[in-house]
């Protein structure tokens, strides 16, 4: 006989000719449903029960021929059952959180798409230099040396394109206010 099988045969009603797999199976005909319950009775959801107590099993059975006490499967059982519980809900804080995060973003200044449009439009009646300056410091996120390395000018007028193209964006917002 096999250790799983030893360890199995220790627990409960398992018959000790039985070989580990079928002794496992065994404890979970006869523990589920009580694993099955008190995973309900911590969640509310059967779906959720349901995953909680198969979760708990797969965790138990690599664990099967370890446990210090196969007498205390059931106990080893709820006390996994629980934890589990434990981790969902700390993920679902945790998820929860990020996505109220996520979704307070939008509110929290970032320009509506009308607002998008019109400055694209704003960029797009800029001469080319200013509006190629604009793009590569505030769109590609380019410092005025590498700006001006790839535009073939000194950087101070890459600064001056910068500004001058600037200026020009504000006095045409405040033209269409």
């Amino acid at each position: 006989m096999d250790a799983e099988a030893d360890a199995a045969a220790s627990v409960g009603t398992v018959d000790a000719g039985r070989t580990g797999a079928t002794a496992f199976a065994t404890l979970y005909e006869q523990h589920s449903p009580a694993a099955y319950r008190l995973a309900y009775l911590l969640t509310g959801e059967p779906e959720l029960a349901e995953d909680l107590v198969q979760d708990a099993f797969v965790r138990l059975i690599g664990r099967f021929t370890s446990l210090r006490d196969p007498d205390a499967f059931d106990a080893y059982l709820r006390r996994t059952v629980v934890n589990l519980s434990y981790s969902t809900f700390r993920r679902r804080r945790v998820e929860r959180a990020h996505l109220d995060a996520q979704t307070a973003l939008p509110a929290a200044g970032l320009p509506d798409v009308e607002t998008a449009d019109e400055l694209w439009r704003q960029l797009h009646r800029l001469a080319p230099r200013q509006r190629a300056a604009l793009v590569l410091r505030y769109y590609d996120d380019m410092s005025e040396q590498q700006a001006a390395d790839l535009l073939g000018c000194p950087v101070r007028t890459v600064k001056s394109l910068v500004a001058r193209g600037l200026a020009a964006m504000r006095a045409q917002q405040e033209a269409s206010r």
